[in-house]
């Protein structure tokens, strides 16, 4: 046999989730390697997922949209749709909820709509940063050092603490600065003083407009990138082996490798003894951190808000998200408009149904999902026990990618991101 008419057989990798990391990574490889994603729900999507209700469009774990700043991103993204046909361009247009009335946001930049007997006291304190140079993050210990000093004590104070400590269950003292990078713009007194005085509305944030599908919301996106998968659903993988031959998932198929997009928290006790065995702290693995969310999907009154965040205790919300002025479609079961109130952590329907008469609107509850893991909660810890844990694994061929398999909180862009320096990676290895 000649060498030209040797076929080389594709190395085999299978991908364990179907969330937009694992959708995203498996197309990235599809064309180099024999890929299979195993998917424990009968649907694919992940925290992307959404569903209709009285044909109305419900996102089951809050809103998602797309857009990036990376040229590759969105040069690999927009190759799978028409983004003129299939998604509307939609200018963000988040609000607060502050002292019975809707204000502008970001909150630092609207500070001419609040009181004046609260401003007298913010401006003072954002000179002093200013002078003093307090604003700076090697300055800051951790993510409340960071609010309090980028934005003066009564800001901190009147929003700030209140918001994140319904957002993450936890005082923003006790989060690590480290999952601020690439995530959110850095506050700058000046520019905040200059927004105030020229009424400038914010554009430095990724999202400070966006692309969402006309139909279907960003389940559309997952079933699209979907296409031409070989997908397998309602396929828990309890077992992964290491074995001469390669990689075992659940005592049957054979891998050259793994991508886990799965809860590291949940790895297979196979695997959790191998980490152990290289030192790896999985004790303190398993003991990271996160909050679900509860969300009610519910009919509102018409506005044109996209995002409403809600900082004040009156509610156990932390925002609403107007996911029917994003399209049309998404109310085509409704004579009014749709929305969804986030609640982080657990609350039963009959409790955010109470919670919903509190908030603006005229609210009127639809349906309700809980989805026990949606946001990480990094501490000073964190990165170092993931990357331990990363190495470790990448010498037995298992590769960790996604928001819940790395620990990072990324949205749809930056999981994108990730999934390309992984399939850099696995090219080079």
């Amino acid at each position: 046999m000649t060498g030209a008419n040797i076929i080389m057989k594709k190395e085999r990798i299978a991908v364990i989730g179907s969330g937009i990391s694992g959708l995203t990574i498996a197309n990235l490889l599809k064309e180099s390697y024999e890929v299979t994603i195993f998917e424990k729900e009968d649907e694919i999507g992940g925290l992307i997922k959404c569903k209709r209700v009285h044909d109305c469009l419900f996102h089951q774990v809050g809103g998602h949209v797309f857009n990036s700043t990376n040229k590759k991103v969105l040069d690999w993204f927009w190759s799978f749709f028409d983004k003129d046909a299939e998604f509307v361009k939609a200018k963000r247009n988040a609000k607060i909820y502050f002292t019975d009335r809707i204000i502008g946001y970001p909150i630092e930049d609207h500070l001419f709509e609040l009181d004046e007997s609260k401003v007298t006291h913010i401006i003072p304190e954002l000179l002093a940063i200013h002078r003093n140079g307090t604003d700076q993050p090697d300055k800051c210990a951790d993510f409340g050092d960071f609010l309090q000093n980028n934005f003066g004590a009564t800001l901190y104070k009147l929003y700030f603490k209140p918001y994140n400590e319904k957002l993450w269950q936890i005082n923003p003292h006790h989060i690590s600065l480290a999952w601020l990078k690439d995530k959110l713009p850095m506050p700058d007194v000046q520019q905040i003083l200059q927004s105030n005085i020229l009424r400038q509305e914010e554009t430095k944030m990724v999202h400070s407009s966006f692309y969402y599908p006309k139909e279907g919301g960003s389940q559309f996106i997952a079933n699209r990138l979907s296409h031409k998968l070989d997908i397998r659903t309602g396929a828990a993988v309890n077992r992964i082996s290491l074995q001469e031959s390669g990689i075992s998932l659940n005592g049957m198929d054979v891998y050259n490798k793994i991508i886990y997009t799965g809860d590291i928290r949940s790895l297979p006790a196979s695997i959790k003894d191998l980490l152990k065995k290289r030192g790896v702290n999985v004790s303190g693995l398993e003991a990271l951190r996160s909050n679900g969310t509860s969300n009610l999907f519910c009919e509102t009154d018409k506005n044109d808000i996209s995002w409403l965040y809600l900082p004040e205790p009156f509610t156990k919300a932390h925002r609403i998200v107007y996911t029917g002025n994003f399209s049309d479609t998404n109310n085509r079961g409704s004579e009014r408009s749709t929305c969804i109130v986030e609640f982080s952590g657990k609350i039963d329907y009959e409790g955010m149904c109470r919670e919903a008469k509190l908030l603006p609107g005229n609210l009127t509850p639809l349906a309700g999902n809980y989805e026990p893991n949606s946001y990480v909660v990094q501490d000073s810890n964190t990165h170092a026990m993931i990357q331990d844990a990363r190495h470790a694994l990448e010498l037995h061929g298992v590769y960790l990618l996604g928001r819940f398999a790395e620990w990072e909180y990324y949205n749809m862009d930056k999981a994108i991101e990730a999934a390309f320096r992984l399939r850099d990676k696995i090219g080079s290895s």
